[in-house]
């Protein structure tokens, strides 16, 4: 693959995880201002929104982590390139901290669940 190309995937693989991170924020930030609403509505609702949070962050972290991967495997292509740009060159020295999209912002995700389940219950 030539650089341009390889910069293109490296741009896709990037707007994939910001896009990943847009829906799970949302449904836990809605969340956090409706934790009274949903305890008044009961039990049912608690373990309705308790199942749509888990379905949305586990398919979110998925996505996450697979946009970050694949953009940390275009790095690899990147830094096989002869004569790279100054940007290939960035973007190779940028890679590594991908690893805070595949294992970090997951599990700060996990712990708000875990606090937006025990508002719920009202532990």
């Amino acid at each position: 693959m030539t650089e341009k190309e390889l910069l293109d995937l490296w741009n896709r693989a990037r707007t994939h995880l910001v896009f990943a991170q847009l829906a799970p924020t949302f449904l836990l930030i809605t969340t956090v201002g409706f934790v009274p609403t949903i305890r008044d509505a009961g039990t049912l609702a608690v373990w309705a929104t308790i199942g749509i949070l888990l379905a949305s962050g586990i398919l979110g972290a998925l996505v996450e982590f697979a946009a970050a991967h694949e953009a940390q495997a275009v790095a690899r292509d990147l830094s096989a390139i002869a004569k790279p740009s100054h940007t290939t060159r960035t973007i190779i020295r940028y890679a590594p901290w991908l690893a805070v999209a595949k294992f970090v912002t997951p599990a700060i995700f996990m712990g708000i669940f875990v606090a937006l389940a025990a508002a719920l219950f009202g532990v």
